[in-house]
């Protein structure tokens, strides 16, 4: 089993009891989080009319319904969103939460998508879990529209944190898991995050990562204690 396989059947396992650990370890903070980063990212869309949204490792779909929400709440339309993930327990769950909504089963780097044809790709909490990550941030570029914009909420390594950062750490490693684990039944699952984390990039390799893939940044900060970082570019 490769290592992308041995993550999806990760999220496979941990796909009824996905939400539910989200809210309580995240004290439910993601909910602002995710707010603000469709508010944002329909701040710089020229248009109140958007054909598609395409959500990546949309899991159970809760930015899926984000995006619904924040749009009707902006008075933008939305013709598409669609959610596309290769985990088929955690589709199955979205498919669930949001009936009238489409979702694939597929990986970020083989989008069921034509050429130029979304406006916005968002992938949240997921572009970690991308083992052959510069190959999806290309297949996004394909995918998306001239100036299209890639919206990426992640939890990003920090090579020097504050004194709040090495708290956000400390509970990372050491509170996380065991709830985690204790709610899903899957310790692993959850000992999986806070290495994922020390193991992936920080902002400003990823900023890179994201302007060799044809990307120009337009936003990134981080919030909350620096725990998720929000980045917005466009497509050139």
């Amino acid at each position: 089993m490769t290592k992308q396989e041995k993550i999806v059947s990760m999220f496979n396992d941990i796909a009824p009891t996905y939400d539910r650990a989200n809210r309580v370890l995240s004290m439910g903070i993601d909910t602002f989080w995710r707010r603000k980063a469709c508010d944002l990212a329909f701040g710089y869309c020229p248009s109140k009319k958007i054909d598609s949204i395409v959500d990546v490792a949309c899991g159970t779909g809760d930015m899926m319904g984000y995006w619904k929400r924040r749009a009707d709440k902006a008075g933008l339309s939305v013709d598409r969103i669609v959610g596309i993930d290769p985990s088929e327990g955690m589709v199955g769950v979205g498919r669930e939460k949001f009936p009238d909504m489409s979702f694939h089963i597929a990986p970020a780097t083989q989008l069921p998508k034509e050429d130029s044809s979304a406006d916005i790709i968002s992938i949240s909490y997921g572009i970690r879990n991308v083992v052959e990550r510069q190959e999806g941030l290309h297949e996004f570029n394909r995918v998306l529209k001239p100036g299209g914009l890639v919206v990426i909420l992640e939890f990003m390594k920090n090579e020097n944190p504050s004194i709040l950062g090495k708290v956000r750490d400390w509970y990372m490693n050491n509170i996380l898991p065991r709830i985690g684990g204790l709610i899903s039944n899957n310790y692993e699952a959850y000992r999986y995050l806070p290495d994922s984390i020390e193991g992936f990039l920080t902002v400003g390799k990823m900023s890179r990562e994201l302007e060799e893939a044809g990307f120009e940044m337009l936003y990134t900060k981080s919030f909350s204690m620096d725990i998720s970082t929000l980045m917005i570019a466009r497509k050139k």
